[in-house]
């Protein structure tokens, strides 16, 4: 029996909205996976603790606030700390198409904006976790 997919899904920083964040987890979990939500208002070593206390394939991170430019690298901070070399993590939220580029220079490996079709998310996933 092959082990299911188990994500995290995290809101690093202050932002209070989680919608998104809570549609993605219920997608992913119709689609067969283990979802971890953390919960608003975590910090990067928060969620990397996590990640590693669950022992999780994907860390899905959220923002709205405009602060992923700091959140997003230190998480990829704090994952390369631990050494933790199999975590994917992905983005998603109110991110400029101009900070992506940057955003996956420290790891990330995808960026999801506003309006992306869940179903993407999922594929994407399956096909990294299953490299």
């Amino acid at each position: 029996m092959m082990k299911r997919i188990r994500v995290l899904v995290a809101k690093p920083g202050l932002d209070g909205h989680d919608r998104g964040a809570k549609v993605i987890s219920r997608a992913l979990r119709d689609a067969g996976m283990e979802v971890i939500y953390t919960g608003l208002r975590q910090t990067p070593e928060q969620i990397v603790e996590t990640a590693l206390q669950e022992d999780v394939n994907v860390i899905a991170l959220s923002v709205l606030s405009g602060a992923h430019t700091y959140l997003f690298p230190r998480v990829m901070e704090l994952i390369s700390e631990k050494g933790m070399k199999d975590v994917i993590v992905i983005g998603g939220g109110v991110i400029p198409e101009s900070d992506i580029c940057a955003l996956k220079a420290t790891g990330i490996r995808e960026i999801f904006t506003p309006g992306t079709n869940t179903r993407r998310v999922i594929e994407f996933i399956q096909t990294a976790v299953g490299e």
